[in-house]
């Protein structure tokens, strides 16, 4: 893992927040977006980010970022 001075990679200020999606919430959003979690973009699951929340194979996460421009955007990655 890269050092970057931090306990936690999370930490970071260019580190946006992951979160796993509960098992109950993913059906809900695979409905709301009408596809599968195969459809998901990718993320490795060996992810610095990932590692650190304790993310494993076939997990979604919820991505938020912020910026000054665009606000808040939320973004789903399929742990593979």
């Amino acid at each position: 893992m890269i050092c970057l001075g931090l306990e936690k990679v999370g930490e970071h200020f260019l580190v946006p927040k992951h979160e796993i999606v509960p098992e109950e919430k993913v059906e809900e959003l695979l409905k709301k977006f009408g596809s599968n979690a195969d459809q998901f973009p990718q993320l490795l699951k060996d992810d610095p980010a990932v590692e650190e929340i304790g993310g494993k194979k076939g997990d979604l996460i919820k991505i938020t970022r912020t910026s000054l421009t665009a606000g808040t955007s939320i973004y789903y990655r399929v742990v593979v």
